[in-house]
């Protein structure tokens, strides 16, 4: 099988290895389904992906007291930024050691954990978008750095790690997708009977038809149920076109429409963030090598990280915030049986063709949350199950129990209680001037229960003497 590049990415048939999935692909790493499967997979990770993709730019424009308009092209812009990045990290460019991309397929988006500190430099620290916009790009070349010295650190993360990290990634999720199946955060009809009931059905449609479909049925038998799911909602009256006829027809992307302002000072709440993001990327690219059945190397993972860095860097200057490797979409993998980066460059593809057109993308917006709910069950539970099979070749010894247990337990509580962190004082003033603002530096890094939980399971790993 032809590599990527020059780097060495093995894929696997029937036997694993590293607690590697070991489901039947129909297609592979390097394959290139026909073109109207490539399309029907492509846009089914385009759905799975766009609520997470437009929230945070729904939620920088509220705090940051944007109009409607300016809403719209902040929303068309991150779908721009998100379509060039996921091809990035799914083809991969450049060379080695400058390399970006894993070439793995990998759907990016914007990162939700950096709406804090965007909320800071806007409003607290006065710096508006520029301010923003500025910390975003100063901050990606932290990650881009850091990418550097993830190879030393990947003798800490051995399988008892990476399985932990994998069913976190799962589980840490699943309150997401019961926020859809109730409706969305916020919905006054939240837990309506009508929601829920709406959400079962497009669940069980996709489990049939993924379990007893053949061919396409059973590959798109995500897209097949969320689409099932959104024209049921149509005579529910579940869904409003009248922001399909108010969004633009066409729109073009303009470079530094609100500016850039590169004071230092305001990349200092992103730092932690940047942190973090390069924690959880090593834990979702791991991941994915694990569905796509691949045999990931510390430098595969690295760049994945560099991508993250790099699409940071570039996606403030269209006007989008930073960007990370999205984690729900590595669960349509096993569900489709399709691990082609070719897929996910359509994707891309697609994505920035959306951007250009805002009315497509209000289509895909006004989709009612329960019908992405049923699917976000499926899917999350998917990437939860992967790890605990990475686990299960795991020895059960009283020092990995140990080290499973710490980590699940501290990465579910964060997910929980999270306001037990977000209470956190950012300083505590009496202390010594060394360590004051050590409670802000935990608050960030515990600020989700993927990265609590990693980090938990990353310490342990060091701390804790291997049996013999």
């Amino acid at each position: 099988m032809q590599a990527t590049d020059d780097q060495a990415i093995m894929t696997h048939t029937d036997k694993t290895a590293d607690g590697m999935s070991n489901i039947k692909l129909n297609y592979r790493l390097e394959d290139k389904p026909p073109f109207l499967t490539t399309c029907l997979l492509g846009f089914q990770n385009i759905v799975t992906a766009f609520g997470g993709i437009v929230a945070v730019p729904f939620v920088l424009s509220g705090f940051a007291g944007l109009n409607v308009h300016e809403t719209s092209y902040l929303i068309s812009a991150a779908l721009l930024c998100s379509g060039i990045v996921s091809i990035i990290q799914s083809r991969g460019i450049f060379k080695k050691p400058f390399r970006v991309g894993t070439g793995m397929p990998t759907v990016m988006g914007t990162d939700f954990g950096f709406v804090p500190p965007a909320y800071t430099i806007i409003n607290t620290m006065g710096g508006g978008m520029a301010g923003y916009f500025g910390a975003s790009m100063l901050g990606a070349l932290l990650e881009i750095f850091l990418s550097y010295f993830v190879k030393p650190l990947m003798k800490f993360f051995p399988q008892v790690v990476t399985g932990t990290v994998i069913t976190l990634i799962g589980v840490t999720i699943m309150p997401v997708a019961f926020d859809w199946v109730g409706g969305g955060v916020g919905s006054p009809n939240y837990g309506a009977p009508i929601n829920i009931m709406l959400a079962t059905f497009v669940f069980l449609v996709a489990i049939l038809l993924n379990r007893y479909g053949k061919g396409i049925i059973s590959n798109a038998s995500i897209l097949i149920g969320i689409v099932v799911g959104y024209l049921i909602s149509i005579p529910l009256d579940l869904v409003d076109f009248s922001q399909v006829a108010a969004a633009e027809w066409f729109a073009m992307p303009q470079v530094f429409r609100y500016g850039v302002d590169f004071n230092p000072k305001f990349v200092i709440p992103f730092i932690a963030g940047y942190l973090v993001t390069v924690i959880e990327t090593v834990g979702v690219v791991q991941s994915i090598g694990n569905m796509t059945q691949s045999e990931m190397t510390d430098e595969i993972i690295a760049d994945g990280v560099r991508a993250d860095g790099f699409g940071s860097l570039i996606s403030p200057i269209l006007g989008s915030g930073p960007v990370a490797t999205f984690s729900q979409n590595a669960g349509l993998i096993p569900l489709t049986k399709c691990a082609s980066r070719s897929v996910a460059i359509a994707a891309g593809v697609m994505l920035v063709i959306l951007s250009l057109f805002p009315k497509l993308a209000t289509v895909v917006s006004i989709m009612p949350p329960p019908v992405l709910g049923g699917v976000g069950v499926l899917m999350f539970g998917t990437v939860a199950s992967a790890g605990v099979q990475s686990l299960s070749e795991v020895k059960f010894n009283n020092r990995n129990m140990l080290i499973i247990a710490s980590a699940i337990g501290i990465g579910l509580g964060v997910t929980m209680r999270p306001e037990l962190i977000s209470s956190l004082p950012e300083t505590i003033e009496s202390w010594p001037a060394m360590v004051k603002g050590l409670p802000g530096i935990v608050k960030a890094l515990f600020s989700s229960g993927i990265s609590a939980g990693t980090i938990v399971a990353f310490i342990l790993n060091i701390l804790l003497k291997e049996e013999e």
